[in-house]
């Protein structure tokens, strides 16, 4: 049985808790889909010792650093010292570093002064940080915002703040990365910010041999667990853990350089137990809180078309569509804008008995100067329609419709109609900050058909 692949980013290989069995404890990773693994230096002894493993086995990778415990011993000699290792071909970060107050074994001040002088070598070699953050939150932000880390990047390692704490770190453009900690029964806080975060800035790690899994709580941990971490992730997004596995594999690639990631399903591509389909990267609005302005990633998957696909292409990159509960005309873009080559995938798929739904920004008849939906009937099944916004200003507000303000009103039509010609018909709203959901849902009602939430990722 294969399993999806995953990257355990932080790991403590190097100790001696892991001297007598290391190989079996890698081979143990790989068998479990764990191909890729950060050990990470807190000291000059260990950042050494982490850029040995590099060289010995193949999925290891390596950061050099200086914990907060240690910073009384950074000098200028140490700082060359680490400066020297980090141009080892597999060092992909300085870290982990940061400030401790919770063991306050060295003083603030200390701390402080040897966290600025890393996140300078950091960007003087042209590396990411990894962040160690405990009890210091203010600080830890405080001293990223006066150092530019946002142009350094970086993750938040065992992240252990709060919602608005994520929210500060992600707007520096950070990751956050989380343990076996959050399989913990009474971590619900932390469960509750995985839950609000984007998934697109999520990392996993053992952060082993500390901190195992529930199921290996107490015990040695070691990267083969990071497993289980992926799964509750997975668990608390409602996803899979194939789609956990490649989400957070293709950010711990954009972050670190680590791993490889298939970009291959660009037409066509899997999220949970449903296919989409990419058919176009064109759409009629232009919404602020679309994430395609700064990347076209959607849950691990690059949707940047070169080209837009024929039938063929399409048919080819569906496969065989009967191991998916429905197949999803959604991609990047406005699938309505293609409305002949939807027509005529829709037609094969419900030839082999497929759902079929359609998510739209419900400005099709504007496109073609007529009533669309009769060529839709009996080709789909659900049609998800985005309304947004509860009057025609919020909604040019946030969609910018290249319509102006008639594309608001062409929208509530569209919806207005389309329970005629499909079976079920959601209208949907963003809860971007500044809209009025209860509002939305009140109109959908008024528009005869069910209403749907979607949360907004204020940031990532």
């Amino acid at each position: 049985m294969s399993h999806p692949s995953l990257v355990d980013t932080h790991a403590h290989l190097d100790g001696n808790r892991f001297a007598e069995d290391l190989e079996q404890v890698i081979q143990r990773a790989d068998d479990q889909g764990v191909h890729s693994i950060i050990t990470v230096g807190c000291d000059l002894e260990s950042s050494r010792a982490s850029v040995d493993l590099t060289e010995r086995y193949p999925g290891i990778y390596a950061t050099v650093g200086i914990h907060p415990h240690d910073a009384a011993t950074v000098t200028p000699q140490l700082l060359d010292e680490l400066a020297q290792l980090a141009t080892a071909d597999k060092v992909v970060a300085i870290g982990e570093i940061g400030l401790d107050y919770y063991r306050n074994h060295c003083p603030h001040d200390q701390q402080q002064k040897a966290f600025r002088q890393q996140l300078a070598l950091a960007r003087q070699s042209k590396l990411p940080v990894v962040i160690h953050d405990r009890d210091a939150h203010d600080d830890v932000l405080a001293i990223l915002r006066e150092e530019k880390a946002e142009e350094i990047g970086g993750v938040l390692h065992c992240f252990s703040g709060d919602i608005e704490m994520a929210k500060a770190c992600l707007d520096l453009g950070f990751y956050l990365s989380f343990t076996g900690t959050i399989t913990y029964p009474k971590n619900d806080a932390l469960r509750e910010v995985i839950r609000q975060v984007p998934t697109e800035r999520i990392l996993v790690e053992t952060d082993c041999p500390y901190l195992a899994a529930q199921p290996w709580r107490g015990k040695r941990n070691e990267p083969s667990y990071v497993v289980k971490t992926a799964e509750t992730i997975a668990e608390i997004k409602g996803l899979t853990l194939t789609d956990v596995a490649r989400i957070t594999s293709l950010n711990a690639f954009e972050l670190f350089g680590v791993g490889e990631v298939d970009q291959a399903s660009k037409i066509a591509y899997r999220i949970r137990d449903s296919l989409y389909l990419n058919i176009t990267n064109r759409c009629s609005n232009r919404c602020s809180f679309c994430a395609k302005f700064r990347d076209f990633h959607v849950k691990g998957h690059q949707l940047k078309l070169d080209h837009e696909p024929d039938f063929d292409e399409v048919i080819a990159a569906i496969g065989d569509p009967s191991g998916y509960e429905e197949v999803v005309f959604c991609g990047y873009g406005e699938p309505l804008l293609r409305l002949d080559l939807v027509k005529e995938v829709a037609t094969w798929l419900k030839q082999r008995g497929i759902k079929v739904r359609i998510n739209s920004d419900g400005q099709a008849n504007l496109v073609y100067q007529r009533n669309i939906l009769p060529e839709l009937e009996d080709l789909v099944d659900e049609l998800s329609i985005s309304l947004n916004a509860p009057n025609t200003a919020d909604y040019q507000r946030i969609c910018q419709s290249c319509f102006g303000d008639e594309g608001y009103d062409g929208v509530k039509e569209f919806i207005r109609q389309a329970p005629t010609y499909i079976p079920k018909v959601i209208a949907s709203a963003v809860t971007v900050p500044g809209i009025d959901i209860k509002a939305c849902e009140q109109l959908a009602e008024e528009l005869g058909v069910e209403f749907r939430t979607r949360i907004y990722n204020e940031v990532g």
